[in-house]
């Protein structure tokens, strides 16, 4: 699961980044745009995969579907609030704290537990699955959209379809590679 450690490890290099320079807006629609491509492709593999194969996995699936919802919610309000306006410190913090919740849950239950019952070679299945799925995802927080297959699987590559022609059209950035200055997220 090398894929979403990496995915996580970008996540939380952002939400440090966000939180060290709250006044660029770019910065935080790259960080909405990429937690929201990583909660679609979990949504559409490594969830399945948790409650196929994980004892107690449809209650570990459906408890981080709903914590997910909630950190679509909030990168919504996020997304919607300009930089120094009231409110967007607390947004962003919001987001962050969510973030991190995401990545330590993944980390200490849903990831062990998935290498410990699924062979190597479908780890990497499902891990190349999801490196496709990122780039089919929405780059807009969607909470109402349907969050299991096969329903998310049709919806969210259509969403993408036209968040990414907003995006274009508002030339809102959404990969941290495309920030400027280049380089700013190397770290990562």
């Amino acid at each position: 699961m090398d894929v979403i450690r990496a995915q996580h490890r970008e996540l939380l290099g952002l939400c440090d980044a966000v939180a060290a320079d709250p006044g660029r807006r770019a910065l935080a629609q790259v960080l909405v745009a990429t937690t929201v491509r990583h909660l679609s492709a979990e949504a559409q593999y490594l969830y399945p995969a948790v409650r196929r194969v994980v004892p107690g996995g449809a209650r570990l699936a459906d408890r981080e579907i709903a914590e997910d919802r909630g950190l679509l919610a909030r990168l919504g309000r996020l997304d919607r609030t300009r930089p120094g306006a009231p409110g967007f410190a607390g947004a962003a913090t919001a987001v962050a704290a969510a973030v991190r919740r995401h990545v330590a849950a993944d980390a200490r239950e849903l990831l062990p537990a998935l290498a410990r019952m699924v062979p190597v070679e479908d780890l990497v299945r499902v891990g190349n699955r999801l490196e496709t799925a990122v780039e089919a995802a929405p780059t807009r927080a969607h909470p109402r959209t349907p969050s299991t297959p096969p329903w998310n699987k049709v919806v969210d590559p259509a969403i993408a379809v036209l968040d990414k022609i907003r995006d274009v059209a508002g030339r809102r950035t959404t990969y941290p590679r495309d920030l400027d200055p280049p380089g700013i997220m190397s770290d990562l």
